[in-house]
């Protein structure tokens, strides 16, 4: 089923995720304070992606946020729903913010591919054009997000509402994907998840995730080493791509000739080419075009990775 998101429209659930609104004057105000990205500017039916980061800098959690016009929808990783709540109630001192879970009202569908825009158009859903912006579909929500990296959409509906949206959009030819097919998908486009590729032990340009951080926006939390790595010029290990003719367990040994570069943080098999695709932190002199070549670890060898 991978063809479906390089040749048409794959269709999947990703129930459980944090959804948070933010009501309230100050609700962008803040926002803006606490994530990397310009939630100032945003206007509605606009969106970002940005991180929020520790006073050390550290990655605590991404998250795409979308601006409507009397909230901002908070789009997180499930085991950061509660932390993120409490994270942000920390701060909400004299302001006019006030936060709302609604994560068990709504489930979102995917569709990601190609025909995305061209499925959706004909069942008469909107079709925002900008990353990260969205559409109000009559009591549903329709962003210009992805999952996967693949380019698709997000639509945020009731659960109570979602088989019938699901029938209607296999129905306009859309191809319902495993989470296995979603994870290798997710693997060959390399997008990093947040607690298993991306952790609080990172600096967020490790993560190669540039979109996620606005360098001019002002004061926010973790600005001040952010700046510092931005003005030093590069950070000491990256997230890389690696393709392996072997299996490789997350925690395997990044090899860079007989020395240690870096380890797997996730993987998966490539049924169509053969290959086990993964994730992995790998040190920036590893990765020069005059380097040994990167081997992988696995219980019995040492894999060659590309």
């Amino acid at each position: 089923m991978l063809h479906a998101f390089s040749e048409n429209a794959a269709l999947f659930e990703l129930p459980g995720r944090g959804r948070i609104k933010a009501f309230g004057e100050d609700r962008k105000r803040l926002l803006h304070a606490m994530s990397t990205n310009h939630v100032q500017q945003l206007e509605p039916g606009q969106g970002c992606y940005a991180f929020f980061l520790s006073a050390q800098g550290r990655v605590l959690s991404d998250v795409t946020i979308l601006a409507q016009s009397d909230h901002l929808l908070l789009d997180v990783e499930p085991d950061r729903r509660a932390f993120i709540m409490e994270h942000l109630d920390k701060y909400i001192i004299a302001d006019d913010v006030t936060l709302e879970d609604v994560s068990d009202q709504q489930t979102t569908l995917a569709l990601e591919g190609p025909a995305a825009a061209e499925i959706l158009e004909s069942i008469g859903a909107p079709t925002p054009i900008n990353d990260f912006d969205s559409v109000e579909w009559a009591d549903r929500l329709v962003a210009r997000t992805n999952y996967t990296g693949a380019a698709g959409f997000h639509i945020y509906i009731s659960p109570l509402d979602a088989p019938v949206l699901r029938e209607t959009l296999l129905d306009a030819r859309a191809v319902e994907v495993s989470a296995e097919t979603v994870e290798i998908a997710r693997l060959l486009h390399a997008k990093p998840l947040y607690g298993v590729d991306i952790t609080e032990a990172n600096l967020p340009q490790e993560t190669q995730l540039t979109h996620a951080l606005h360098f001019s926006k002002g004061c926010y939390l973790g600005q001040e080493i952010v700046e510092r790595v931005r003005s030093r010029g590069h950070v000491n290990k990256v997230l890389t791509r690696l393709q392996l003719p072997t299996p490789a367990a997350p925690g395997a040994k990044v090899m860079s000739g007989e020395k240690e570069v870096g380890a797997v943080t996730s993987s998966a098999f490539d049924p169509r080419n053969n290959v086990t695709v993964a994730l992995a932190y790998v040190r920036v002199e590893a990765l020069a075009p005059t380097a040994p070549a990167l081997t992988v670890t696995s219980p019995d060898s040492a894999a060659p990775a590309s």
